[in-house]
This record gives structure tokens, C-alpha cells and sequence, in this order.
């Protein structure tokens, strides 16, 4: 697959993900922690808000692999 190719996929992938996460982080969290302390938030918050760097980071990895024909 052509890099250019992969970049554009995993652009768009980097971007639904992060979208995507982020409603839902923020949907769990006014259901569930509504009446819970600011430290609570703020541990909610900063464990979600480094959890998306986990899967994040394997789409970069793919974006940055350079194609089968040129590894060899």
C-alpha cells in the first residue's frame, strides 16, 4: 500500500477514533460520576485522557511502517 495511502487511512482513523472516545469518556462520565467529587473527575478524566494513546499509537506505528516492497 502506497505510504501516502496509509497516511490518509490512518488520518482518518487518528480522527474517528479520538471523536468517537471522547463522546463516550464524556457520556460514561455524566451518567455515572455526576455526583462525584472533583478529584474523582479529575482521576476520571486524566486515566481517559491517556487511555486513547494506547490504540492511538498502533495506528501510527501502521501509518509509519514503509510498504513490503520497500522492506525487503
Amino acid at each position: 500500500m502506497n505510504v501516502r495511502v496509509k497516511k490518509l487511512i490512518g488520518t482518518v482513523i487518528l480522527i474517528l477514533l479520538v471523536s468517537i472516545y471522547a463522546i463516550f469518556a464524556t457520556a460514561f462520565a455524566t451518567l455515572y460520576l455526576g455526583q462525584s467529587s472533583g478529584w474523582v473527575h479529575l482521576a476520571y478524566f486524566f486515566f481517559t485522557g491517556m487511555l486513547w494513546v494506547v490504540p492511538a499509537m498502533f495506528v501510527i506505528k501502521w501509518m509509519l511502517t514503509p510498504p513490503r516492497s520497500s522492506r525487503r
